[in-house]
């Protein structure tokens, strides 16, 4: 068993394609080994701003022998036949070949073998797919090349038992490398290239050089620095997993530096210098005891200069003052304007082109915010409808304009400023959340009227002009709108009939749809809903099944009730009771299908005088006492209450199936107790549809 070592050194890879890159590389080279037959230990992959490097351990030093048999005529057929078989299987003669008895007479079979290869001869070809085969998100050609890589390539380092594959990476006609087992170092701190062979010494003298090769590594050496600099200066530093990653991503040796932000940009909103930092320059923000951000910055250099450091931390202040000078200066200037004079600016940005401008959305906001204002406790209508005309307005804002992802949070410092109220104020700034299953989900009654507006208005829009989402493609968003609206109603325990909120929305659009509108989009989103409450309460360990019962009654669009009905058929199902009178419902359902194939439909009303046995009659009295108590308790909503009674059920039907004979001699009873069976399926269905359940 040998190791498999190779390393890809071009230019810079963008710090967000290099973990990807690393993997599919790493993939790619396993399902090459696998399909010539070379075992290995599944491999490691490693990536810098500069190289991919994909490890495999256990490769074998040569491909197994096969064995391959197939199967020919049966003995004593044509000699054209014979032939063509031979010339198949590539055998001179029938001498090569066995008789073999089967059960259908004798057949010759040809028993192939072949010799396996040395697997360094096997190894270029493998490497070359992989390379060639490798996706990126962006590709460029360079030179005379035809070949599309992410970044020049310059060198392809490959081992195997410690020796260089012989051959070379034939990439097109024009671009080839020869398979070295030469390496290299630090672009600057340790340029020169030297000899490993094998990983382990790659690491090591990459190490030497300069290079942190792991991405673990450099995480987390750059957070270990970080966070002592910030002790240091007591200050603590502010999280941010995804910088680290990209910042890891952008050094092969991290240095931590320190540097000031003027006091002159600290009255800007901290949201602002975090967000411009992070954005342009890829630095951390550092936060004061009591939370508020510090007039410090953390810069990841790819250097150890002589004077520590003191000339990249001089540049990279230059550079972050005129950065916060841009944003200071739109601080300044959107100041100067209300935010509601910006209010007409929105008829000038398109929402979407079916759907209007993005004045016209807020006005539908408005209207729709207002009107969910009563169903949630404490939301004053006035203030809702005040709030969602407000809540688009800083997409006119200079600062947004500059920095998208500020949208809402901005509104709020303007809003502030203009003297509106704080719940105005909030709304404005939470209205897009929450935004991922991570995010907080708003809570004051205000911003959950706006945040729902928010997303049900986009929901039903883009299901009115038939923009839904196909497989992995949701370009509007709108698998997260749906979340978002489950959020906000299930965490706020929020009673709302969904159907004419639906309603609601899309006759606002009507305006702007005009005969294209559709009659309804409710049922398709109440479907498209169900399916991401599924997905939502997975994690929470519900079954998908219980909310596709529960929705199988019709009409339920209450997420609040839903939910309390699939608690309490979750606690039916789990119980004996359930279980079984499962088994009963099905039973009972296949025989009503399979006779009303013959003769049905059977689902009138039963004849109590005409039933003979005592079982159903027992069964019969059971099911008229139990299905106008269970739709009163569900109409009650004491979902408790209509399973318990269903539960009850159980020992009549079990007597009924143990005793009854259904296929009676006599048409009439025949269809009567077939029509008794149906009342079992009617009953049980009133609580959920049992169908669905599965298991």
């Amino acid at each position: 068993m040998a190791e498999l070592l190779l390393e890809l050194f071009s230019e810079e890879i963008p710090a967000r394609m290099q973990v990807r890159a690393a993997e599919d590389l790493r993939q790619l080279l396993a399902d090459g080994l696998a399909k010539a037959g070379l075992a290995h230990d599944g491999g490691r992959a490693f990536a810098t701003p500069r190289r991919l490097v994909v490890v495999f351990d256990g490769v074998p030093e040569a491909t197994p022998d096969l064995a391959e048999e197939r199967k020919g005529p049966r003995v004593g057929a044509a000699q054209p036949a014979i032939d063509g078989f031979l010339r198949a299987a590539g055998v001179a003669s029938l001498d090569a070949c066995e008789k073999r008895a089967t059960d259908k007479g004798e057949f010759w079979f040809a028993v192939i073998r072949k010799t396996g290869r040395v697997a360094a001869d096997v190894l270029p070809a493998i490497v070359t797919q992989a390379v060639t085969q490798l996706p990126w998100p962006k590709s460029m050609r360079f030179g005379h090349s035809q070949f599309r890589w992410v970044r020049p390539l310059h060198r392809a380092l490959c081992l195997f038992d410690g020796k260089p594959l012989a051959g070379e990476l034939v990439l097109d006609e024009v671009t080839r490398f020869p398979f070295t087992d030469r390496s290299s170092g630090h672009r600057f701190l340790a340029p020169g290239e030297f000899a490993v062979t094998g990983f382990a010494e790659l690491k090591e003298k990459l190490a030497a050089a300069k290079v942190v090769l792991d991405p673990a590594d450099r995480q987390h050496a750059i957070l270990e620095r970080a966070t002592s600099l910030a002790a240091a200066e007591g200050l603590t530093l502010r999280e941010d997993a995804g910088l680290l990653a990209e910042v890891a991503g952008l050094v092969e040796w991290p240095v931590v530096l320190m540097g000031r932000i003027d006091d002159a940009f600290m009255d800007v909103p901290a949201e602002v210098l975090v967000t411009s930092m992070r954005t342009h320059q890829k630095y951390f923000a550092l936060d004061r005891i009591d939370g508020s951000l510090a007039p410090r910055f953390l810069v990841v250099a790819n250097m150890a200069a002589a004077d520590g450091g003191a000339a990249i931390v001089a540049g990279n202040e230059r550079v972050l003052r005129a950065r916060l000078s841009d944003a200071k200066f739109f601080w300044d200037q959107d100041r100067k304007v209300p935010l509601g004079d910006r209010v007409p600016a929105l008829d000038k940005v398109v929402f979407h082109a079916k759907l209007g401008t993005m004045g016209e959305r807020v006005a539908r906001l408005q209207a729709l915010a207002a009107e969910l204002a009563p169903a949630i406790p404490g939301c004053d209508r006035d203030l809702a409808r005040a709030a969602a005309g407000l809540a688009k307005a800083d997409l006119t804002s200079g600062m947004v304009g500059e920095f998208p992802e500020l949208q809402g949070i901005m509104g709020r410092y303007y809003a502030r400023q203009d003297g509106e109220r704080a719940e105005v104020a909030e709304a404005i700034a939470q209205h897009y959340s929450p935004l991922g299953p991570n995010d907080r989900c708003p809570s004051e009654p205000v911003a959950v009227a706006v945040a729902l507006a928010d997303k049900i208005d986009a929901l039903v829009g883009f299901f009115a002009i038939d923009e839904k989402p196909t497989g992995s493609k949701d370009p509007y968003a709108l698998r997260r709108a749906a979340l978002g609206v489950i959020r906000l109603i299930v965490e706020n325990k929020l009673r709302l009939a969904l159907t004419p909120v639906f309603d609601t929305a899309l006759a606002l659009y009507r305006p702007a749809l005009g005969d294209t509108a559709p009659a309804s989009v409710s049922p398709a989103l109440l479907d498209f809903l169900g399916d991401r409450l599924k997905a939502h309460l997975r994690g929470e360990g519900v079954r998908h099944d219980l909310v596709s019962a529960v929705f199988g009654t019709g009409g339920e669009d209450d997420i609040v009730r839903l939910l309390a009905r699939v608690e309490a058929l979750g606690a039916l199902v789990g119980s004996e009771d359930g279980a079984n009178l499962l088994v009963a419902y099905r039973r009972a359902s296949n025989i009503v299908r399979i006779e009303d194939k013959k003769d049905g439909p059977h689902d009138g009303a039963v004849d109590r005088a005409a039933l003979t046995e005592a079982e159903e009659i027992a069964l019969a009295d059971a099911l008229a006492g139990a299905l106008p108590a269970v739709r009163a308790a569900v109409a009650a909503e004491r979902y408790g209450e209509a399973m318990r009674l269903v539960a009850g059920l159980r020992g009549p039907v079990d007597a009924f199936f143990d005793r009854v004979t259904v296929n009676a001699p006599d048409p009439a009873l025949r269809a009567n107790r077939l029509r008794l069976l149906s009342e079992i399926r009617r009953t049980l269905d009133s609580v959920a549809d049992f169908s669905r359940i599965e298991g």
